[in-house]
C-alpha cells in the first residue's frame, strides 16, 4: 500500500515531467498494485523493495511528501519486501489461484532420539 501512496506522490508531483520521477512512479504504482491483488508477487515485492532503496539513497528525487523519508522507514519497507520476496503469495490471492497454493510439509521423525 505505501508502495502504491508513493507512486501516486511522485506522478502527482512531477508537473516538470521528469523521466525518472515518471518511472519511479510508475514502478511504485505497479509494484503496489501487484502487492494488492497478490499478482506476481514476488516481482512486485522485489521491485518495490530495489525502488525503496533506490528512493532510500537517492538514486531518485525525492517528492513533496514524501512517505520514506526516515531511513529506518525506507530499511523496515526493504525488510518486509525481501521477507515477501521468499515466502510468496499468500492463501489469498491471484497467485494462489493460478499457480495453486504450495503446501510445506515437515516429517515427523519415525523414532524418538535416546536420552543422554
Amino acid at each position: 500500500m505505501i508502495a502504491f501512496a508513493q507512486g501516486t506522490f511522485y506522478l502527482g508531483g512531477a508537473a516538470d515531467g521528469t523521466f525518472s520521477s515518471w518511472m519511479a512512479g510508475l514502478l511504485a504504482i505497479a509494484s503496489g498494485i501487484s502487492l494488492l491483488l497478490g499478482f506476481l508477487t514476488p516481482v512486485g515485492a522485489a521491485a518495490a523493495g530495489l525502488g525503496c532503496a533506490g528512493l532510500a539513497f537517492s538514486w531518485f528525487p525525492p517528492p513533496a511528501p514524501n512517505l520514506l523519508e526516515l531511513k529506518l522507514t525506507a530499511f523496515l519497507v526493504i525488510a518486509v519486501a525481501s521477507a515477501i520476496v521468499f515466502l510468496g503469495p499468500g492463501a489469498i490471492s491471484i497467485d494462489a489461484r493460478l499457480f495453486g497454493r504450495r503446501e510445506i510439509i515437515i516429517p515427523r521423525p519415525s523414532h524418538r532420539p535416546k536420552d543422554l
